[in-house]
């Protein structure tokens, strides 16, 4: 049986009808948009969650075009609904994507917004056929389609657009803009993000707030719009996160749209391992799994059954922020990451009007960030008096592996801005209590993953020792009578090597006798076998014991030979 492709990047509707690629069906936000009579609507999602492609099905829902896009929806779940089907091709539609407003300079983010509302003059180019439309509207339409017009005409392009077109239609638009707030992240990052707040704000102003063309808007982002920022008097507006008991399924796949198309792909083997890397979101109080990676992993395991799951999501723009927030972290939000990795909940308020330029501001906002952008879930909640407290763990595997791996990239960035030659000298020089003091220092310092205690801790290690010139950095060789745990020796010379061993325990009070163990291990299973028939002179010998943050060193001395 031929199966149809899946729609992976394809983000148009009418191509992925016309084409024929599997379709999860989302046609009842349709339904709901028309039943839940909303003027202007911002629904917040986290990066690909099928925003976009939810906005183009609402674009060819709505929007009366030359040829009807009636047939797009035939056998879909929405045309079970002719009172809603009468809905279908009777509005002039605008729709305008920022997601592509990404920029190093605001002068060139300006540039691509002209370019973005000239295209979608271009679209509608057929109203300056009509009578109805003046001579100096006219001009001024030509003048923004082929981008010559003044700056500011483009603070009130997407209101004039809709001007236009109402008289053309004799009908009120219907606005779409599709990842508002693309540019404003970007923005963010780049440091002209109060000059991309005023753009956004002037153009949404007029085309939102006081527009008399304006049938109705939706609007789809990561975060919501601070009203104070952007949509100051703007009394209309109804926002849709993921906490709001609306449109709950809307965005990315339930668990029986999951169930059926693992059934379709004959996969049905496969649904617990999905189920671990790319479940746990909850949308209102709907589980939702991320459609991008799970579409992406079925499309892999159509052509390997074995493969196994990987972080897809890992790319998402928004992993800067969570790049930043490791980066530029105090030690209680460093503690906190270390909980949320290690199964433990972080409790906190949720601030749903947390904007990009807001997260310096405040640190008890970077919760609400992660949570609205993908990195978080709530799993309960309690009221204290007059506040909500929320309490959120990481939602699977995949989200995890991206902690991990920033975490990892921020502790190698780390490594390369700090010379810790005075860590090789205290492990050639068997100096255990400078050793103790300096790997203390890092541990402190450092966000760990205890649930992968002992990899973490060995790994901790040889980062730190590792990249020096003329050292090479050994792992798990065999030795004499069994694998030693790391060794550091000179790579051209032979002069100067050293053993380190580990042990990890739950108590405190234990340390000291791991290290005298580990110690005794070096000893019992001879690990210097390999390193005396290199001929290495000086051989240092250290036990190491790691429990949670701290660290305990104990040196089993040089062993010196003459060869």
């Amino acid at each position: 049986m031929e199966r149809k492709p899946l729609p992976i990047g394809i983000e148009d509707f009418k191509r992925l009808i016309d084409d024929e690629y599997y379709f999860v069906d989302k046609t009842l936000m349709i339904k709901e948009l028309i039943e839940s009579q909303t003027i202007v609507g911002l629904f917040t999602r986290p990066r690909r969650f099928g925003k976009t492609l939810n906005m183009s099905m609402i674009q060819h829902f709505f929007e009366k075009a030359e040829e009807s896009n009636a047939y797009l929806f035939d056998g879909l779940k929405i045309s079970e609904y002719p009172e809603c089907m009468k809905y279908q091709g009777q509005y002039p539609v605008i729709s305008v994507s920022l997601k592509s407003m990404k920029q190093g300079s605001y002068k060139d983010a300006f540039r691509m917004f002209k370019v973005l509302i000239s295209r979608e003059y271009d679209r509608h180019k057929n109203v300056l056929n009509s009578d109805k439309i003046s001579d100096s509207e006219k001009e001024l339409f030509n003048s923004i389609l082929n981008q010559k017009a003044e700056d500011v005409s483009y603070l009130d392009s997407i209101k004039f657009l809709s001007d236009t077109m109402a008289k053309y239609h004799n009908k009120n638009v219907i606005i779409l803009i599709d990842e508002y707030d693309v540019p404003l992240e970007n923005a963010f990052h780049q440091g002209f993000y109060n000059d991309m707040v005023n753009l956004i704000r002037s153009v949404f102003e007029s085309a939102l707030k006081t527009n008399p063309s304006l049938d109705r808007a939706f609007l789809t982002g990561c975060l919501r719009v601070s009203r104070e920022s952007i949509f100051t008097g703007l009394n209309n507006l109804d926002i849709f996160t993921i906490i709001s008991p609306m449109f709950t399924d809307s965005f990315g796949f339930t668990p029986d749209e999951i169930t059926n198309i693992l059934k379709y792909y004959n996969l049905e083997d496969k649904a617990d391992e999905i189920k671990e890397w790319y479940d746990g979101y909850l949308f209102g109080d709907t589980q939702i799994y991320n459609p991008w990676s799970t579409i992406n992993h079925i499309k892999n395991l159509t052509a390997n059954p074995n493969y196994p799951c990987k972080p897809y999501w890992s790319n998402t723009s928004s992993n800067e922020i969570v790049k930043r927030l490791i980066e530029e972290s105090n030690d209680r939000t460093k503690n906190t990451i270390e909980e949320l990795i290690n199964g433990t909940p972080v409790k906190a308020q949720i601030f749903e009007d947390v904007t990009y330029g807001t997260i310096d501001i405040n640190s008890e906002y970077i919760w609400s960030f992660l949570l609205f952008t993908g990195y978080l879930k709530v799993i309960s909640y309690e009221i204290i008096g007059d506040e909500t407290y929320y309490e959120m763990v990481i939602p699977n595997t995949e989200i995890k592996s991206i902690y991990k791996n920033t975490i990892r990239a921020w502790f190698t960035k780390k490594l390369n801005a700090d010379s810790r030659k005075d860590i090789l000298e205290a492990i050639l020089n068997a100096d255990a209590e400078k050793l103790e003091d300096l790997l203390c220092t890092w541990m402190t310092d450092t966000i760990s993953c205890f649930d992968e205690r002992e990899n973490f801790y060995h790994g901790f290690v040889a980062g730190l020792v590792s990249g020096f010139n003329g050292y090479v950095v050994v792992s798990n060789r065999e030795s004499g009578n069994g694998r030693f745990d790391l060794v550091v020796k000179q790579r051209s010379k032979w002069h100067y090597a050293a053993i380190l061993e580990f042990k990890i325990v739950d108590k405190f009070n234990q340390m000291l006798n791991a290290c005298d163990e580990a110690l005794q291990q070096i000893e019992d299973k001879d690990y210097e076998a390999s390193l005396r028939d290199e001929q290495y002179e000086n051989i240092a010998k250290l036990g190491i014991c790691f429990c949670q943050k701290r660290c305990r060193v104990k040196s089993g001395g040089i062993d010196r030979f003459e060869y």
